[in-house]
């Protein structure tokens, strides 16, 4: 089968070297707890109607698309690095092949759990606020909020923020590490200020969404343990599967060719000559032996005259000739 080359062909691949795990250390448990508070001081800044609004309402009115409109192609493509479904496609492909080549479905059971969290949590405010966007806002000055929206946060950014930050999450070596964040640092920050620019978020949204892409991130190591488990239940599943797959399957019989079986062995059996079973042929040696009679006394035969002999007698023949002469000259 296709699946066995294809478990055939990992098992030969090399063993990886061993992957250390993050741990929830005392400087991430810090930021985790400081990124926290950022949070819900946004939430709370929208809610009460502050600054923030003041300043949304002034970034919205600026128009940055009709300042800049040069950047608005190019800008129009960029954005698609925060929309979920390309980039969790693309996240995951290569997350795949790591796997692949590390044994371990590690990796892709992270980027499922961090994708999982983020829908969560993000369309559980989106949802509860019910915050409308720029394009959609009825009175100037108003946080827009509880008006059946769904745009606080942005989804884009924190998508971007973890989508990409998985990558860096899961290197494997310091270096690697902190050259994928800055890189995906600069394309969270790039999806956020362009949904800005592009009129589809206040910037609120982007600064809560940068806010929930972190805490995603932060909070991965508490779920190892999970995905540990996950992982060694999905390899169990496997080895019982590729068991069974081994062990050749009894072919079923068609119920319609039950009676044609059954109709050819009877002609097969009438067909064969009968043979007495084992104890009957016994029993009928023994019945023979017994009327057989016994060997000294044995039935007196009739005398048989002398056979008389078959060469005639010498009387009876007549005379031999004497043996022809030469005649002398």
């Amino acid at each position: 089968m296709r699946t066995d080359r294809i478990f055939a062909r990992l098992d030969r691949e090399p063993e990886p070297p061993k992957i250390a795990i993050p741990r929830m250390s005392r400087h991430r448990v810090i930021l985790f707890a400081a990124t926290m508070a950022f949070y819900l001081a946004i939430v709370v800044a929208v809610l009460a109607s502050s600054w923030l609004v003041e300043l949304d309402w002034k970034v919205m009115l600026y128009r940055p698309y009709e300042q800049w409109p040069q950047l608005h192609a190019f800008l129009d493509y960029f954005v698609v690095l925060g929309q979920r479904g390309p980039t969790a496609v693309m996240v995951a492909a290569w997350l795949g092949w790591r796997s692949w080549r590390q044994h371990t479905l590690r990796p892709l059971l992270a980027l499922g759990a961090s994708l999982l969290l983020l829908n969560i949590t993000v369309g559980a405010v989106k949802l509860g606020l019910g915050r409308l966007g720029p394009h959609y806002a009825t009175q100037i000055g108003s946080a827009e909020l509880f008006a059946g929206g769904d745009i606080f946060p942005s989804g884009h950014t924190a998508n971007a923020v973890v989508t990409w930050g998985i990558l860096a999450y899961l290197a494997t070596t310091p270096r690697a590490r902190r050259w994928l964040s800055v890189i995906s640092a600069m394309v969270a920050l790039g999806v956020g200020a362009t949904t800005v620019y592009l009129g589809t978020h206040w910037v609120s949204d982007v600064l809560l969404g940068w806010a929930a892409g972190l805490l995603i991130l932060l909070m991965l190591p508490w779920c190892e343990p999970l995905i540990a488990r996950a992982e060694a239940l999905v390899f169990a599943l496997r080895a019982k599967w590729r068991a069974r797959g081994t062990a050749a399957p009894a072919l079923p019989v068609p119920a319609g060719a039950l009676p044609a079986m059954f109709a050819q062995r009877s002609a097969n059996e009438d067909d064969a000559p009968v043979r007495e079973p084992v104890g009957a042929a016994s029993g009928t040696r023994a019945a023979r032996g017994a009327t057989r009679p016994p060997s000294g006394s044995r039935p007196e035969r009739p005398p048989v005259p002398p056979a008389a002999s078959r060469r005639p007698q010498h009387s009876e023949r007549g005379p031999r000739p004497a043996p022809a002469r030469p005649i002398g000259g």
